[in-house]
């Protein structure tokens, strides 16, 4: 699969704000990764999903087309493990869980250890949120529940979820090569009591989850929070990361409609992860 590489170059005294500001925005666009560069924000979207003219009109409704220039680039399709080897080290969650690709020698006295080959999904533990949000299924009672790993990406947060007790759970991504990415690690991982699905909130249907885990960014939380609400019953935990701590208020607020609550929230580098309760 070739790809598009937009390098956005940020100006002005606010650059580091600017530039989570663009992040956030990109995030209702098919980017799949972004890395920081000396002068912004490189992100990386497949070449079929780029749309020039979308992509302007976005920085347009941010008010950032003045502080921000871009220049596009062809990306040809490469070997893309190989690219992901030579940037991916292991991480240790919480002292507890060890989250490897198979290339990294395994760690014997992990409680927990996670075989996790990236390929393009996102959910490699290095990001802020994926972080968070493993330390949250560590510190939570999994012990016969059925639950749900909203925009799964590699699946991580479904497997250390199956690994500390899970009865089931079912994991949802509208990227297939998400879906392909989760299936390949649960088997990588012996993990045999989930299913995933390719699509949005509808794959949901009326199953009842009393875990929910979700992910993904802002708005797509906020658009999705009235389904939350019907497949959550009372009791049920949701867990949800994916934007910063300023977003706390209108997320909250969300929620609060279905009578769901904010009961503990973590903050890594102004990203944050919140612990929320359904009376």
């Amino acid at each position: 699969m070739d790809y598009i590489k937009v390098d956005f170059e940020i100006s002005g005294d606010n650059a580091p704000t600017t530039s989570e500001l663009l992040v956030a925005w990109l995030g209702e666009l098919p980017f799949e990764s972004f890395e920081e560069t000396d002068n912004g924000v490189a992100g990386y979207v497949p070449q079929k999903q780029f749309d020039h003219a979308q992509l302007a009109a976005t920085l347009h409704e941010a008010g950032l087309t003045e502080s921000i220039s871009f220049k596009t680039s062809l990306i040809p399709d490469q070997n893309w493990n190989a690219v992901w080897e030579s940037n991916f080290e292991p991480v240790m969650i919480a002292g507890r869980c060890y989250v490897r690709a198979p290339f990294h020698p395994a760690k014997a006295d992990a409680e927990y250890e996670m075989v996790i080959e990236p390929k393009m999904s996102f959910g490699t533990a290095h990001h802020e949120t994926t972080a968070m949000m493993l330390e949250y299924v560590l510190e939570t009672d999994w012990h016969g529940k059925h639950f749900l790993d909203m925009g799964c990406g590699t699946g991580a947060l479904a497997i250390l979820a199956s690994m500390r007790g899970a009865a089931s759970g079912v994991a949802i991504d509208n990227d297939e090569w998400a879906f392909e990415n989760a299936k390949e690690n649960l088997v990588r991982n012996s993990i045999t009591n989930i299913a995933v699905r390719l699509g949005g909130k509808e794959e949901m249907g009326n199953e009842q989850f009393y875990i929910i885990l979700a992910n993904i960014n802002r708005n797509i939380l906020l658009d999705q929070m009235e389904t939350y609400n019907h497949v959550l019953p009372p009791g049920g935990l949701l867990f949800m990361s994916g934007f910063y701590k300023e977003d706390i208020p209108v997320i909250t607020e969300a929620a609060a409609k279905f009578g769901i609550s904010l009961k503990h929230q973590r903050e890594q580098n102004k990203w944050v992860a919140v612990k929320m309760l359904k009376e």
